[in-house]
């Protein structure tokens, strides 16, 4: 197979590249490095199967000449910055809207007409069912970027019905691990080397979310890939635990042996959009046999482990920033 990862220096994509080589496949990258590390494709640029391009999927010209010669694309580029989405809504639109109907419109121009999608468990927006299974009504979108996913979503399934594709849409919980550039752990760690004596803490603390570790997060999709041959495939990806952020910060003050004084900053929300509750029902993925083997508890320390062994990701997202 010739795959095709858009977002493929990410955090999700450049774990995906190792994997689909390692496996022994033809992979290419298309990235734009806007948060993507050349890095992170160190290892992927030493194979012979591997290419890397760059370039931006608003560009569709550059993408169509890109996507030649493909069988597959995994589309995991996007915004992810979901907390400020507010302050920039044309960001989601762009990046996660338009940017999917680009690669939707690559891909008609070439003939691969297969595509998995990095979607979001924020499309449930604040649902009443819980774990929230892909079955759940139609919910009321609370955030931008949840919104942009939602009509992304929409795109792809449209295209398998008018086009013939076959679309396998994976709506994540947060996905933790090696690599990882954003995020809780992210911000409590660098918060932490600031001030180890106090901190700041979004919300009150109480907010319930659960997490996956990435390799956890590519068994899952390669195997629903391999077993499920429905024109659209919807699988939730996540884990049958979730935490409160307190249970997560008191981890990772014990691992970094401080006890920092905590303030909220107050309500059920850490943010505009931000759901309080976050815990989706994994039983279509599970009945292919799949587990994840990591713990939220081991997937956070894991990450947390990694950042400090690499303190350059933190430096690099500051000169950025």
């Amino acid at each position: 197979m010739h795959y095709f990862v858009t977002g493929g220096a990410g955090f999700i994509g450049s774990n995906l590249v190792d994997r689909l080589l390692a496996d022994g496949h033809a992979v290419t990258a298309y990235d734009n490095f806007s948060t993507g590390q050349r890095e992170f494709l160190a290892g992927a640029l030493r194979h012979s199967a591997f290419r890397l391009i760059e370039g931006d999927l608003l560009d569709l010209p550059v993408l169509t000449r890109a996507l030649a010669g493909h069988d597959f694309v995994f589309h995991l580029a996007a915004n992810a910055d979901v907390r400020f989405g507010t302050h920039h809504p044309r960001k989601d639109l762009e990046q996660n809207t338009i940017a999917t109907f680009h690669v939707l419109e690559a891909m008609r121009a070439n003939g691969v007409r297969r595509l998995a999608f990095s979607s979001t468990g924020s499309i449930y927006g604040e649902p009443e069912v819980f774990p929230t299974p892909e079955s759940c009504p139609f919910p009321v979108q609370t955030s931008l970027y949840g919104a942009s996913k939602l009509a992304g979503e929409g795109l792809i399934a449209a295209y398998c019905t008018g086009f013939d594709f076959q679309g396998f849409l994976f709506r994540f919980v947060s996905i933790l691990g090696e690599r990882y550039t954003h995020g809780h752990v992210y911000d409590f760690y660098n918060k932490l080397l600031d001030n180890p004596h106090e901190i700041e803490v979004l919300g009150n603390g109480k907010q319930r979310k659960s997490y996956l570790h990435v390799q956890d997060c590519i068994d899952a999709m390669l195997l629903v890939i391999q077993r499920s041959q429905r024109p659209v495939t919807i699988a939730n990806l996540g884990t049958d635990e979730y935490c409160c952020v307190n249970d997560s910060l008191d981890w990772i003050c014990a691992h970094l042996g401080v006890n920092p004084r905590r303030y909220y900053t107050g309500g059920e929300r850490g943010w505009i959009g931000d759901s309080p509750f976050i815990f989706l029902d994994t039983s279509f993925v599970g009945s292919f046999g799949w587990r994840p083997k990591l713990s939220i508890r081991a997937g956070i320390l894991r990450t947390l482990e990694y950042l400090q062994a690499n303190p350059w990701v933190l430096r690099r997202r500051h000169i950025a920033a």
